[in-house]
């Protein structure tokens, strides 16, 4: 076994080697840059290196500077990861030029997968099933656009070199096919380096499974049984779980077996997943193989009992499989939900930013059940690369957890997770958290029928956009207040050594009872409530609505409310952020505008017929000039941010008096792009 490895990536997947690396006994080397100098993968390393800059490209995706790291560390071996380099068929040849062992497959398996065409070619010889398409090499657009229309429309467009989501674009009409291919090609392009595509027929309510292979060098392979990633949005997973839904014993042997025959087609060494889509008939075809970790491996270590990093280090290292596929055995189900720093109400755009105040459920990091798959696991695990003060930046990945629950079946499995999303609180960047708990409570997927088009099928449910807090909300909302108040009078107290009973913020009043008005808003609209105070508690008042608070507690450091509004008694997360108020309870996370006295209103919305900047990014495209007459939902000017595009369109109809940003420019969020005159 190796005595000290160095891990080539960033984030959670950094910690996570360093934790099973750790228990081994083998010393780590992290490497960061310069975004990256405080992160908490290198804290978790026995020692860190500079790579340089913030962009990947200058710092993560610089093999010369990882491998001369790699020396000058005495690192034996190397860890990718997922991303970056992790699928590098020249950084894998490098490595083992270099005399240091790359923890993945053999450069050709990469090469022989890295290429979407190539493998599908290779698959058809070795009999797995292959989704009807063409992976040719002609790359000519009028040559794709007559394939498409042989196959049949809807067509999904992909990048061959593609993964993640990036590069992909589902076709409904022959028309659209030009204007598609050419976004797909330069998202494909600025991700992946190659603006190669296929294009497939796209299958109507498919469910995405994929399977989790393990070879070693002594010949062996076997399969970990199948995940079910088929819960995406702009084809990225969200939640995966295993096993799947509704499989079946044949189907599963079926898909495995498939699956082992892919592997060694190429000669695989190491962990692989093989994707594949399947039709609700059980019909299944191979979409691409990942020569690598997935992001969603803590799924099958938590229903397997086994760490898929220490086979990974061992395989490696030239040792056999630590399980025959005979050992191998299902325990229980298992669920992750990916945590990002995004916002589901502007299209899942990701959210940037210090995470202000970050509290996670109860979690147990994972390690290795004694017995193998025959321990159980804990209820609820984090792997997260994150901690609070920390900044999601525009430069990597928004996620900011991977949260995983396990359950000796589905629906308590399910159940765990609901409770954990609720003990999930983020204050900073906007994130997915409380679309994730309308996903694991919708009946849909509670039933496990579900395909890749839930998100949008559902999203009048799941994407419900904000409304008009209800007077519980805002009694909870005046409890935050009133504790609040308290608190700072009882901290005041203290500092100055004495009591005095004109500082209580009790409401007493010799002979008449204080009414007051908390201004609080919710989305740019006011929602006040008066409170009147009592010997006992509050009420709380909406004109004839009324709830009385009484028993309020605050927790240490002020975060946490408990108190009784009317009959029903609750607890809740409270954070005071400037003129806001951010509300965790368990219907949700809920930012309220909170004005406290004596302050001035917030600034009035900026004209909605200025179209602005959802994030940070560049123009890579602009579609009208000024003077333009538009229709609603026309595309007027193309962003790319995050390696993703994203488009901005008309609002209505309407004319396009000046564009303030021309290509290659950089804008900041919220920036005036387009000044538009609706008629």
């Amino acid at each position: 076994m190796f005595s000290k490895i160095l891990i080539a990536n960033r984030g959670e997947i950094a910690c996570r080697v360093a934790a099973t690396a750790r228990r081994l006994g083998i010393r780590t080397v992290a490497v960061y840059s310069d975004a990256d100098a405080g992160a908490r993968h290198v804290a978790a390393c026995d020692e860190a290196w500079r790579l340089g800059p913030a962009p990947a490209r200058e710092s993560y995706l610089r093999a010369d500077l990882i491998l001369d790291i790699a020396r000058r560390s005495g690192a034996q071996a190397i860890h990718p990861g997922y991303g970056f380099l992790s699928e590098n068929e020249a950084f894998a040849r490098a490595a083992a030029a270099a005399g240091v062992v790359f923890i993945g497959p053999p450069p050709e398996a990469i090469a022989a997968m890295g290429s979407k065409s190539a493998a599908k070619t290779l698959m058809q010889r070795a009999g797995v099933p292959l989704v009807p398409g063409y992976h040719g090499d002609d790359q000519d657009p009028a040559r794709l656009a007559q394939e498409a229309g042989q196959i049949g429309f809807p067509v999904l467009i992909k990048a061959s070199a593609g993964g993640g989501g990036k590069g992909m674009r589902v076709v409904e009409r022959a028309e659209l096919f030009d204007a598609m291919l050419a976004s797909c090609k330069r998202e494909a392009k600025n991700a992946f380096g190659d603006d190669a595509v296929l294009v497939e027929r796209y299958i109507t309510r498919p469910r995405h499974i994929e399977i989790q292979v393990f070879a070693d060098t002594h010949g062996r392979c076997v399969y970990l049984f199948e995940r079910d990633c088929s819960v995406q949005r702009r084809h990225q997973k969200v939640l995966e779980e295993a096993p799947a839904p509704g499989m079946t014993e044949e189907r599963r042997r079926a898909m495995g077996e498939a699956a082992v025959a892919a592997a060694r087609a190429v000669g695989y060494v190491g962990a692989g997943t093989v994707e594949f889509i399947a039709e609700p008939s059980g019909r299944f075809w191979f979409m691409e193989m990942n020569t690598r970790l997935q992001v969603e491996h803590p799924v099958t270590e938590m229903v397997t009992g086994f760490d898929l990093v220490e086979w990974q280090l061992r395989v490696a290292a030239g040792e056999p499989l630590p399980a025959a596929q005979e050992a191998l055995r299902l325990r229980g189900h298992a669920i992750e939900a990916r945590i990002y720093a995004e916002n589901p109400d502007k299209g899942f755009l990701p959210s940037i930013g210090a995470l202000r105040h970050l509290r996670t459920p109860p979690a147990v990091a994972f390690t290795v059940a004694e017995g193998g798959a025959d321990g159980e696991p804990a209820a609820v695990r984090i792997d997260s690369g994150v901690r609070e003060g920390d900044a999601i930046t525009p430069h990597y990945d928004p996620m900011i957890a991977k949260l995983i629950t396990w359950g000796r079946d589905r629906e308590q499995a399910l159940a765990r997770m609901a409770l954990a999303l609720a003990g999930f609180e983020v204050v900073g960047p906007s994130t997915n958290v409380d679309f994730l708990g309308r996903v694991v409570r919708s009946d849909a997927f509670a039933r496990g029928e579900f395909d890749t088009g839930l998100i949008e099928r559902e999203k009048a449910v799941l994407l419900p956009g904000p409304g008009q807090p209800s007077l519980l909300l805002r009694a909870i909302a005046a409890a935050a207040v009133l504790a609040g108040e308290a608190g700072e009078a009882a901290e005041a107290a203290r500092a100055r050594g004495r009591h005095d009973p004109w500082d209580l913020r009790n409401g007493w009043r010799p002979a008449s009872t204080l009414r007051r008005t908390l201004h609080f808003s919710m989305a740019g609209e006011a929602c006040p409530v008066e409170v009147e105070y009592a010997p006992r508690g509050w009420t709380v008042r909406d004109g004839e609505q009324a709830l009385c608070l009484a028993g309020l507690t605050a927790a240490p450091g002020g975060h946490r409310i408990r108190g009784l509004a009317g009959e029903r008694a609750f607890e809740a997360g409270a954070v005071f952020e400037g003129e806001a108020l951010h509300l965790f309870t368990p219907e949700g996370h809920f930012a309220l505008g909170y004005a406290p006295p004596l302050a001035h209103v917030g600034e009035e919305a900026h004209d909605g017929g200025q179209l602005t900047a959802p994030m940070p990014g560049k123009v890579i495209a602009l579609l009208v000039q000024p003077g333009a007459k538009v229709a609603r939902g026309q595309p007027l000017l193309v962003m790319e941010a995050m390696k993703m595009e994203h488009t901005i369109s008309a609002p209505a109809d309407g004319e396009v008096s000046s564009v303030r940003y021309g290509v290659g420019e950089q804008v900041a969020e919220g920036a005036q792009l387009i000044d538009f005159v609706p008629r």
